[in-house]
């Protein structure tokens, strides 16, 4: 599906894909590719959303200053009907860039991105990088560092999307190479653990599961203004 606001990422409920650039998404019929409305922001004030995520009625989206330092974080939150914007929850300063919302058994997650070269805050590398569980006032409650070897094929750069699957596992991508991460919370101590990496035919960038068709996985061509379904295999895991 063309879609020309697909930068950043996608997200989806199922009927409608939401493609998102910094300061702009569209909001398109999946089973027609009709773009039905848009919604353009102010560039002083959206310098850089990055990944969104439906709740109910609302599309949450991770927006931050990248890649000016120090890094600041706000979450953007959107009307799904409409694109109006609803409100602004300004995070201030944070370990690092707002990459990533997500909504998850009552939870938000987030992912606080940190980057080797532009847009990283001197004294932290991509290696700072976290998964950030949050209580409905986006507080943190916990959080996780990314597994030694995901981190690895992320760097120099950092965590650009994450969608928890209905299979319990937390998917991740980074900013380039054409995979996706399967990880899982551990059962002790502070690090996420990999259960598989899967290919995908689009390169880095946020992702979004889509909630109506099993194992269908959103995600954007970002040189080709894409937005692409992929069908992705169960995972069998190291762990499991």
């Amino acid at each position: 599906m063309t879609a020309a606001e697909a930068h950043q990422g996608a997200a989806s409920d199922g009927i409608y894909i939401y493609a998102i650039d910094n300061d702009r998404i569209g909001k398109y019929r999946i089973a027609t590719g009709e773009k039905v409305t848009q919604w353009q922001g102010d560039p002083r004030l959206f310098p850089h959303m990055n990944s969104c995520t439906v709740a109910e009625t609302e599309l949450v989206c991770a927006a931050s200053n990248y890649p000016a330092v120090p890094q600041t974080s706000a979450v953007e939150i959107f009307d799904t009907r409409t694109l109006k914007h609803i409100r602004s929850v300004s995070l201030g300063f944070g370990p690092g860039s707002l990459t990533v919302m997500d909504r998850h058994d009552g939870k938000w997650w987030a992912v606080f991105a940190n980057y080797e070269g532009k847009g990283g805050q001197p004294g932290r590398d991509y290696r700072q990088t976290m998964l950030v569980r949050m209580d409905d006032q986006f507080r943190a409650e916990a959080s996780w560092a990314f597994p030694e070897e995901v981190l690895g094929r992320m760097a120099p750069k950092s965590c650009s999307g994450l969608s928890w699957g209905k299979d319990g596992l937390i998917y991740a991508t980074g900013h380039d190479r054409p995979e996706v991460y399967a990880l899982k919370l551990p059962e002790a101590g502070s690090r996420l653990e990999l259960e598989e990496t899967l290919g995908i035919s689009t390169p880095g960038q946020a992702i979004d599961w889509d909630p109506k068709v099993s194992r269908r996985l959103w995600s954007i061509g970002r040189g080709a203004n894409e937005v692409i379904a992929s069908d992705m295999p169960a995972v069998v895991g190291r762990h499991r």
